[in-house]
């Protein structure tokens, strides 16, 4: 923006957002930025083949008819992988696994959803399952991304949710960056709960995409520091957030994940000053959260004090959760260089 711009600002912690299973249900689109996503836009890195492989694979599962076999969703190497009803892209971050997601849902006609792993739940968190599922029954195609399973009680719900999805003809893709029948390793006891992580792995023809982070292939991998954060945010024009980090943690508390995408709706740029290192897993992660709906949006990030990109301790990223925080990395790392 010019320099003569001048910043409308406000505070994060002034804003109590609501949320209804209806609102939850009309935002189930691709993020803006993959509002054009296509197989013919997505950019494979001829250095590793499985990006390439795997655009034929959405291209078959794309053609695939609505009348074809259900025998299990996601069964690894199968015969003919163009008629499964389940897909799943597992692969490392910033290697397009989103865009494909998004090619897919753009291609498909139809009734159709696409939302983070964290609005299924919150669907069902605002409407009960028995509203969940009949919202979602019938579609053609759900799309999951971000798929990650944290407690027992969401693995529960999302087997018998994509269960009877499946059972009733809806086709479904998902993007992770753990393969399935590794979700929830780490987080809790998952050999308690085995049979139900299993149950979604069978569920889902698997394939892995290799490759580097784009996000740091086209910018310093390192999440950009301003000394004034004041008069950065002041002078980008538009509407900005400005706030001190440890408010912004403390607010995040009072607000369920769920809402934080009202929580920076009509946001231009977020600004935080003095940011630190976390010590807090649950506040970590309630910021991966955050960062993930400031991403969809392509909110742009300043900040003082510690880089972005070192605000999760070394015990936290050689952790359960290190792959969350390590895409929330990636993400920063990219906003704070819009």
């Amino acid at each position: 923006m010019p320099p003569e711009s001048v910043s409308t600002l406000v505070s994060l912690s002034d804003r109590t957002p609501t949320i209804t299973g209806a609102e939850i249900v009309t935002q189930l689109v691709p993020p803006r930025q993959f509002a054009e996503a296509s197989l013919e836009n997505y950019r494979p890195d001829p250095a590793f083949a499985s990006q390439a492989e795997a655009v034929a694979a959405v291209t078959a599962f794309g053609g695939a008819g609505p009348d074809a076999p259900r025998r299990g969703l996601f069964r690894k190497k199968p015969a003919a992988p163009a008629v499964r009803p389940g897909l799943y892209l597992d692969g490392g971050f910033g290697v397009g696994k989103t865009h494909l997601l998004a090619a897919l849902w753009n291609r498909t006609p139809g009734r159709r959803y696409f939302g983070t792993f964290i609005e299924y739940t919150a669907l069902v968190g605002a409407v009960g399952y028995a509203g969940a599922a009949s919202q979602l029954k019938g579609a053609a195609l759900v799309c999951i991304d971000e798929f990650e399973l944290d407690d027992p009680g969401d693995t529960m719900m999302m087997t018998r949710l994509l269960g009877d999805l499946a059972d009733d003809g809806t086709r479904i893709a998902a993007t992770s960056n753990t393969p399935p029948n590794a979700l929830g390793e780490g987080r809790f006891a998952a050999a308690d709960f085995l049979r139900e992580i299993q149950g979604l792995s069978d569920k889902f023809l698997t394939l892995r995409i290799d490759g580097d982070d784009y996000r740091r292939r086209e910018v310093e991998a390192r999440a950009h520091v301003v000394d004034d954060v004041d008069a950065a945010a002041a002078g980008l024009g538009g509407t900005v957030s400005l706030d001190d980090f440890d408010g912004v943690v403390a607010h995040l508390a009072t607000v369920h994940p769920s809402k934080y995408v009202k929580l920076v709706d009509d946001l231009d740029a977020v600004g935080l000053r003095d940011v630190h290192v976390l010590t807090s897993q649950v506040d970590a992660l309630r910021l991966v959260a955050f960062v993930d709906r400031l991403y969809d949006a392509q909110i742009r990030v300043v900040a003082s004090g510690t880089p972005l990109d070192h605000v999760f301790s070394d015990e936290m990223l050689a952790g359960g959760y290190r792959k969350k925080y390590l895409r929330a990395v990636s993400r920063l790392v990219a906003l704070t260089s819009l």
